[in-house]
């Protein structure tokens, strides 16, 4: 069913309601948009008269939105970024297509990017667009194509490719541990622990796996990123749980020491998450093809 014209106001209306909102005043957005603030308050005033709704509350010479207002461009800054991002991309790529892929940063550095330049060379045609997200989030109000996701794929509408499993072990300044690792993995509670916010059980699963038992929550600082928390252990502020390959030099060099001989394989797995709806894209299918013939788990992580 076509929805109603009355529904569909124009881009110009709507982007001038979404910058209001953003810049705060009329003067910011007919500076963004380069139009005239009458231009700006008559796009404004035509959508409020299409919808039947105040979206404006003006109060002399001063704009802001209703509640109403405030909840309407909520509800279309997505589609207006999923727009600008199509439009970008037939410019960008008029002839191959474009991927829009959304990443873990240090996954995406450490395994992703070494191996990329291969399939650029494979289809040079092809352009790949990257954008970092921590959390899993939903396909329909992000304009990714794919992304690359740590945990179980169980987001509902999509399909997944496994690229791999991850070891941790228990990583942290050698001042922490002067006698070295404790032959005791329980000894580990009697030291700060660091967290990091994408795997809140990583520490409780550890301990489960070596047997110990523990009380929830196990108290101890939080990061967002492995960046950050690599940096607290290497300050001695704790032990961290670390993925192996990304602390694999510090070891070597002596910076880090491990606080247990052996890594244990962490649940969860790295995957490939994409839209059902996107599957039989071009552009997807073949960066699939090519990134299943990457994700072979004898293959050991690039250093």
């Amino acid at each position: 069913m076509q929805p109603s014209r009355r529904l569909l106001p124009s881009i110009t209306s709507l982007s001038a309601l979404e910058a209001l909102d953003r810049l705060g005043s009329a003067s910011a957005v007919a500076e963004e948009m380069a139009l005239t603030q009458s231009a700006v308050s008559r796009q404004l005033q035509g959508l409020e008269r299409q919808l039947g709704v105040t979206l404006i509350q003006r109060d002399r010479k001063r704009l802001t939105l209703t509640p109403a207002g405030q909840d309407y461009v909520t509800r279309i800054r997505s589609a207006l970024s999923q727009i600008a991002t199509a439009s970008l991309s037939l410019q960008v790529a008029p002839v191959g297509g474009t991927l829009n892929l959304a990443i873990l940063p240090t996954f995406g550095m450490r395994w992703l990017m070494p191996r990329l330049p291969e399939f650029t060379r494979l289809h040079p045609d092809i352009t790949i667009n990257m954008s970092t997200r921590l959390r899993p989030f939903s396909f329909t109000s992000e304009p990714f194509d794919a992304a690359i996701h740590f945990g179980s794929p169980e987001w509902p509408g999509t399909e997944a490719l496994l690229l791999r499993t991850e070891k941790v072990l228990p990583v942290c300044a050698p001042d922490l541990l002067p006698h070295g690792a404790p032959e005791d993995p329980s000894a580990l509670l009697r030291l700060p622990l660091l967290h990091i916010q994408t795997r809140p059980s990583a520490w409780a699963d550890w301990f489960q796996a070596m047997e110990v038992k523990t009380r929830a929550p196990l108290p101890g600082m939080m990061h967002d990123q492995f960046s950050t928390i690599t940096q607290a252990a290497l300050h001695g502020l704790g032990v961290a749980l670390m993925p192996d390959y990304l602390v694999e030099q510090d070891l070597a060099t002596g910076r880090l020491v491990a606080a247990h001989p052996e890594p244990v394989e962490a649940r969860g797995a790295y995957y490939l998450v994409w839209p059902q709806a996107r599957s039989e894209d071009e552009s997807l299918r073949l960066f699939r093809h090519w990134l299943a013939s990457q994700a072979q788990t004898e293959d050991g992580l690039p250093r």
